[in-house]
């Protein structure tokens, strides 16, 4: 009985540290965001969360229609700019079938290093060739395959 008592006791330790060592990652990451400022005045265009970190960020907000305008098929056009005011980045958000008085949530995450500002626009259109890929493409099967050789034979 004390060998189950002690397991059980090991167990429950561990439990709580995971529970300790998840709560200080997600306080330590979350307390690196400072927020960035808006260089607009979009109506059309509310944003709740406009934060960035010195290497990544996120702007999260919503499309909303108060005066029955054709939003469908235009695009919500972001720039994001550093301290000194240089561009460095551009991503569009696509305008789905939004009626008057509807909303339309939308989340833009990048990796894109000092950004300070940003500016939102309401365009018919993307330019072609100006929008710049603001997170990394994700790893195929095969190449986590062959990174995953690659450590393993490093290390063995």
């Amino acid at each position: 009985m004390d060998k189950i008592k002690k397991y059980a006791m090991y167990f429950v330790l561990v439990i709580a540290f995971f529970i300790f060592s998840d709560f200080l990652i997600y306080v330590g990451l979350n307390s690196s965001y400072r927020d960035i400022q808006r260089q607009d005045s979009v109506e059309e265009v509310s944003i709740y969360q406009a934060e960035a970190t010195k290497v990544n960020g996120r702007i999260r907000g919503l499309i909303q229609n108060p005066n029955g305008e054709d939003l469908n098929g235009k695009y919500v056009e972001v720039d994001l700019y550093s301290k000194r005011n240089v561009f460095l980045g551009r991503k569009y958000i696509q305008i789905n079938d939004l009626q008057q008085g509807d909303t339309q949530s939308f989340e833009l995450l990048f990796k894109i290093e000092d950004v300070a500002s940003y500016n939102v626009s309401i365009v018919n259109e993307k330019q072609e060739g100006e929008e710049i890929d603001l997170l990394p493409n994700d790893l195929t099967t095969s190449q986590i395959v062959v990174a995953t050789v690659l450590t393993v034979l490093i290390f063995w």
